[in-house]
């Protein structure tokens, strides 16, 4: 397989799939063979701009012996029907974000690549650009000493008709959620990634300025289970949105970021660090976003099947940010009580999480 290309299949074809497709065609390890949707025009319009074939059945991509992986991109929480799947044809599978909107739902996903002996990848595109990865290796490798404050910020913009612009955003039962699952998780993943576990949480969730049945703005008090602390604030209605801040605090330092721009590097006898931005520009417009980030995860996937290795987002990773996002709404629902982690599935349907009824403001 080292001197052939990974054949590549897209499963969903709305708005992140000419995304994924574009982060496969930048890759020469990978090819994109076909695409599937149920409806027929979207399909057929993706297969057209990008010079593959299409079709309106998942058991017929799912038969194609050139294909080798896919890449999930239907609506959140049909993730896990569709991943486990792919795993079933023997299909190595990249899932965007969240890996699904319930943990049974995600564990049953890694249960079937494990039983199926198939990749199964998340995509958290902040992992892959560098000056996260910088910030990363300096709090692991001590440099900002003991943990104390690890925060993040994400005060987006997202318009009335965006959430209008298809029939699951901002509903519990496909898109899990609102502006935590759908965008703040990307954040959330971020600063886990960073800090490293959450062990409890309390916070509130609430319907401030959208018409929707999920939330739009949250706040939630962290303490990471390395003993610091932490805010998490996220919500898509103030204006204009901001790039996510996160900001890290320890006895012998202190970083911060602005999207993906170190704003204050500020460590016990270092200089300065700069780099290069690769900020998406997604604040205020989720159409901003760019490839790059998917084009790393593709070449990852790619890497992982060639050479038989986990990759570097597996199943495992990607499930922690949904497991944080769940006890958030549940702490929400009982009143801002702390709630401890790890979840049980007791904790984990979604019909627990979204009030009976929003409070009026």
């Amino acid at each position: 397989m080292a001197n052939e290309k990974i054949g590549w299949g897209i499963i969903g074809c709305g708005v992140i799939a000419p995304i994924h497709a574009d982060a496969v065609q930048a890759n020469e390890q990978a090819e994109l063979v076909q695409v599937y949707d149920i409806v027929e025009e979207r399909a057929n319009k993706l297969a057209e701009d990008y010079d593959c074939s299409y079709v309106t059945n998942l058991e017929e991509l799912l038969a194609n012996d050139d294909i080798q992986a896919v890449s999930i991109c239907t609506p959140s929480g049909m993730h896990s029907e569709y991943a486990i799947a792919a795993a079933q044809a023997g299909k190595h599978i990249l899932c965007e974000k969240p890996l699904d909107i319930t943990l049974e739902k995600i564990d049953a996903m890694i249960e079937a690549a494990e039983a199926y002996d198939v990749k199964l990848a998340g995509v958290f595109q902040y992992r892959t650009y560098p000056i996260p990865q910088k910030v990363r290796e300096a709090v692991r490798n001590g440099k900002l000493g003991k943990l104390v404050l690890g925060d993040c910020y994400q005060k987006l913009f997202r318009s009335h008709e965006y959430y209008g612009s298809g029939e699951w955003r901002a509903t519990w039962e496909l898109d899990g959620g609102g502006a935590l699952m759908n965008q703040g998780i990307h954040g959330i993943d971020l600063l886990l990634w960073i800090m490293g576990n959450v062990a409890r949480v309390s916070a509130y969730c609430r319907r401030l300025v959208r018409n929707i049945e999920v939330e739009d703005t949250s706040v939630a008090n962290l303490e990471f289970a390395n003993g610091a602390l932490g805010t998490l604030v996220t919500t898509t209605s103030v204006t204009p949105g901001e790039n996510i801040r996160t900001e890290i605090h320890g006895d012998k330092g202190s970083i911060k970021l602005q999207g993906n721009d170190i704003v204050q590097w500020a460590i016990e006898g270092e200089e300065e660090v700069t780099g290069e931005s690769t900020d998406e520009g997604t604040a205020s417009d989720p159409t901003a976003v760019t490839a790059a980030g998917h084009t790393e995860h593709v070449r990852d996937l790619c890497e992982a099947i060639i050479n038989d290795r986990e990759p570097t987002i597996p199943g495992h990773e990607a499930r922690k940010s949904v497991e944080l996002i769940k006890a958030i709404y549940l702490s929400s629902r009982l009143g801002g009580n702390t709630v401890e982690l790890p979840l049980s599935y007791e904790d984990d349907g979604p019909g627990i999480y979204p009030p009976q009824t929003w409070p009026e403001w």
